[in-house]
């Protein structure tokens, strides 16, 4: 690779990590905001849970259908399109004046949100499965930062410039505006498979296409059926804790909002380091064992949960202990995410990949996008938001360690067949 075609390629990752950042923002900004908008629209915490379910359950439902148009058509343009809607529908939810058309307008904020198959298949065309694990690492920092200046936004920026929440959605819709047209006119596509290793030395890319066999074969292979259902349960803690500890904070431990702002920023800038350190020991684990992003995963979900245990036991008036035990849960929380992505892209041919992992997010999010609801719900039957988070997210990483474990057995045949499928189609075009 030339040294100006190297260059482009982190400024690509440059301009992906400032989108998921802001979008990040955008979408998180919930959480901080909750407390507000129960109080502006007199809700119950089950009509909350509702409202942030929606979302979801729309992303959810297009998973599908934005993977099979990320295969089948240029990435970067439908990128800066779901940019677009990011913005306008932020937009049209800070509008809203009635409960009833929040809830609606707000759930077609999820419209964007089943974008990243795109973003990530394309990054894995700029680089190898060598480093994919590190750049996804790197990407997926920005989304506890996101969640951590949202919350700067939310609770000390907005109140200090005399905004309300809704003039912070304004402002981030308005972000999302902007990255379109950078995203349009700033990201080249590339040609699916160009960063497979068996291509290096291949002058020119045959040009793979979206092919409903291909499609199918994802299905067969059975290292994807353990990360479906892993994912399945993996996404209930993160939407709970997302939609639902800054209230949890306020309200079941007593935090002010200094208190919370104080306690989550380290605890999100230490998760954020943990996409990287996941993503970094998965790439260095797998040039050693094909197993070794499984096995990095496996750790990260089972230290997760026995952490989250400890510290939601912790007494209300023992805030440092409690903050150490949410820190060591941070650590361990993503070492999955990044080395999960990478795995889907192990195991599958370039063609099919945003339509793989849309079909992993849909299974993710088709359970998990009542989890917010879920949590109000027992939240408002047993008067605790912390039996709530606790119950969900130590069941659902339970599962999770297990499903990992059966993946275990199949990954490395997983990956050696698509190795020598890749292999095959390069002599081909040597030929």
């Amino acid at each position: 690779m030339s040294k100006e075609n190297s260059r482009y390629r982190w400024f690509v990752v440059a301009i992906f990590f400032g989108f998921m950042l802001l979008h990040q923002v955008d979408k998180l900004l919930i959480g901080p905001l909750t407390p507000k908008i129960i109080a502006e629209f007199h809700l119950t915490d089950t009509q909350m849970g509702a409202i942030n379910t929606g979302a979801l359950i729309v992303g959810t439902l297009l998973y599908p259908l934005w993977g099979y148009l990320y295969d089948r058509f240029a990435r970067a343009k439908l990128l800066a399109l779901a940019s677009l809607i990011w913005g306008a529908t932020t937009w049209i939810s800070a509008i809203a004046r009635t409960y009833p058309l929040f809830m609606a307008t707000r759930a077609s904020t999820g419209i964007d949100d089943s974008a990243y198959p795109g973003l990530y298949s394309l990054v894995a065309d700029y680089f190898g499965p060598s480093l994919r694990g590190k750049i996804y690492g790197i990407l997926q920092l920005a989304q506890p930062i996101g969640y951590l200046l949202g919350m700067i936004l939310a609770l000390m920026v907005a109140p200090g410039l005399g905004w309300n929440w809704r003039q912070v959605f304004y402002l981030t819709g308005g972000l999302g505006m902007l990255l379109a047209v950078l995203i349009y006119f700033g990201v080249k596509d590339m040609p699916r498979g160009q960063a497979e290793p068996e291509f290096e030395d291949v002058q020119e890319m045959q040009k793979f296409e979206f092919n409903w066999d291909a499609a199918k074969d994802v299905l067969k292979k059975r290292t994807m059926w353990f990360i479906f259902l892993q994912g399945f349960a993996g996404v209930f803690p993160w939407n709970v804790i997302t939609y639902w500890f800054f209230t949890y904070l306020e309200r079941d431990r007593g935090y002010d909002s200094n208190s919370v702002l104080m306690t989550m920023a380290p605890i999100i800038l230490i998760l954020a380091s943990g996409y990287f350190v996941g993503g970094a020991a998965g790439d260095w684990l797998f040039k050693r064992t094909k197993k070794g992003r499984i096995i990095v995963s496996t750790v990260g979900v089972l230290m997760g949960a026995i952490f989250l245990f400890l510290a939601l036991q912790t007494p209300i008036a023992d805030r440092t202990t409690f903050l150490i035990f949410m820190s060591i849960t941070a650590i361990f929380m993503p070492l999955s995410s990044p080395n999960v992505i990478s795995t889907v892209y192990d195991v599958t041919v370039p063609e099919v990949r945003s339509t793989a992992q849309s079909v992993e997010y849909f299974i993710e999010n088709f359970g998990a996008a009542s989890a917010p609801l879920l949590a109000g719900f027992i939240s408002t039957t047993t008067g605790s938001l912390g039996t709530a988070i606790l119950l969900i997210c130590t069941i659902a990483w339970g599962l999770c360690f297990v499903f990992y474990l059966g993946a275990l057995f199949f990954v490395d045949g997983d990956i050696q067949s698509l190795r020598d499928k890749m292999a095959a189609r390069a002599a081909g075009q040597r030929m």
